[in-house]
């Protein structure tokens, strides 16, 4: 294996670990919500006047996938709809007070895991973290480009 196998196989190894470990805490903390539902609460906490095509362009996903996930969060009181006076046409989410709960309970699930794997990443120094955010993110608009010529959608665009 090269090494730019073993770079790949090492993301793809440190993700599915990284899920596997958060998963059961956050299953137990976020009964009745699907990390897809989840992450959206989160984006529409930190993103003011989101809406489906701003959530469908985030997570990679079609409009109509993220339609049904807002209409059941929605449903289940996490976040409204509202419409700007200026512009009747466009529908934006926000939390609901229960959505800001979920919103909070996540936000302490990830401090609780980032303060778990803290004695590795205080090690890193400023000069590897440079280097591998370098990486991330030349390898992320090569992705970008590649998904662009395929007739899709980025965030960085």
């Amino acid at each position: 294996m090269n090494k730019e196998e073993q770079v790949i196989m090492g993301f793809r190894d440190l993700l599915n670990k990284l899920v596997w470990l958060n998963k059961p805490k956050m299953e137990d903390s976020l009964k009745g919500y699907k990390s897809s539902e989840v992450h959206c609460i989160e984006y529409i906490g930190r993103n003011v006047d989101s809406n489906v095509a701003k959530l469908a362009e985030s997570f990679y996903m079609t409009t109509g996938a993220i339609s049904k996930i807002t209409k059941k969060l929605i449903k289940k009181g996490v976040i409204e709809s509202y419409q700007k006076p200026d512009n009747k046409k466009e529908i934006y989410f926000r939390l609901t007070p229960q959505g800001k709960v979920i919103y909070k309970i996540h936000e302490e699930l990830h401090k609780e895991f980032q303060e778990r794997d803290k004695a590795v990443f205080e090690q890193v120094t400023e000069e590897q973290f440079d280097s591998m955010l370098s990486f991330v993110e030349k390898y992320s608009r090569h992705l970008d480009a590649e998904i662009k010529k395929l007739g899709g959608d980025t965030k960085s665009e």
